[in-house]
């Protein structure tokens, strides 16, 4: 499929291409004390580090003294990062407090975002103002009873909104995943939560699924999946990031339910759904790389969650 022509209306989208909200930037366990840690995302050059407390921060990459990237040679000094030309310091809250030979620090700051830190995940707020809101914890990120995740990343030449729309999109469940019919799901909304509840009916290897699956958005950038069944229960935990204007990235962190009785047969489960899911998600992103923007798509009777999404997703939009 990378041999197909790129239509250059593939990347042109009539909304901003950084939606207002939480995104999970990266996992706990990849922000070590001590390691400045460079990232990219929102169409910007950013770093994420430590500081004395042990609190995460995301801060603007380059230092406004003489424009070098933290990220690239910097490091971290008692809680604060050193930039690695001139040994300017800047402290979590982005605030310079240390210049060699100055008297004094001087008064500029470095950009960044509102951090949370829970449930294995480091998140930042997009957006004017003060978060008005919070993604709840994720009790399957700690709990013993589910094994350590399967993480897998991907990117694609996709808004996060098409990513997120994916969920409702019925009649794709066939022709992907497996599914007999279309699931018939129901969106129901909540400010900036919005969930969805269905059921898969397919076949896995040799086994027949009849799975309920619950779906919980919290904003653009988070959706924890649920399912339910008798062979199989797991969580996924779909992370949807804005790398820039052009390209988006989508995390899924699968956490499997230990089976009650049988933990041994859990790397086994792993095993099975690891195989079925990653040819699964690398064929949408083959199929998202190539597709463009329908801002009216023609849809069935059936079709109806497309929609549905777009009118709750607009909020996330305004005051841009």
């Amino acid at each position: 499929m990378a041999a197909v022509p790129r239509d250059p209306r593939a990347d042109e989208y009539p909304m901003p291409s950084v939606p207002h909200g939480w995104y999970a930037l990266l996992r706990s366990r990849q922000l070590p004390r001590g390691e400045v840690v460079p990232l990219h995302y929102f169409g910007r050059a950013l770093i994420a580090f430590r500081g004395a407390d042990g609190s995460p921060a995301v801060r603007e990459a380059y230092c406004p003294h003489y424009g070098a990237h933290l990220g690239a040679g910097g490091k971290v000094v008692d809680g604060t990062v050193e930039c690695p030309f001139h040994g300017w310091r800047f402290g979590a809250d982005g605030r310079c407090t240390h210049a060699p030979f100055a008297v004094r620090p001087p008064k500029v700051s470095l950009g960044g975002f509102p951090v949370r830190e829970h449930s294995g995940l480091i998140f930042a707020y997009t957006g004017p103002g003060a978060p008005a809101w919070e993604v709840p914890e994720i009790p399957e990120a700690t709990s013993r009873q589910f094994a350590r995740p399967i993480d897998d990343v991907n990117t694609a030449r996709i808004h996060i909104q098409e990513m997120r729309e994916n969920i409702v999109d019925e009649s794709h469940f066939h022709f992907i995943h497996g599914q007999r019919e279309p699931p018939v799901q129901d969106l129901v909304t909540d400010g900036p939560f919005a969930e969805v509840r269905g059921r898969i009916q397919r076949r896995v290897l040799r086994w027949d699924i009849d799975n309920t699956f619950d779906v919980f958005m919290y904003g653009p950038g988070v959706m924890v999946v649920r399912v339910h069944g008798a062979l199989l229960s797991l969580t996924a935990v779909a992370l949807t990031n804005p790398i820039d204007d052009r390209t988006s990235e989508l995390r899924m962190l699968y956490h499997v339910r230990k089976p009650a009785g049988l933990p041994f047969l859990t790397p086994v489960l792993k095993l099975a759904f690891r195989t079925q899911a990653f040819g699964e998600v690398r064929e949408e992103i083959g199929i998202w790389d190539h597709k463009i923007h329908r801002a009216r798509p023609v849809l069935l009777p059936h079709e109806k969650g497309i929609k549905a999404l777009r009118r709750w997703y607009a909020q996330f939009y305004r005051g841009t």
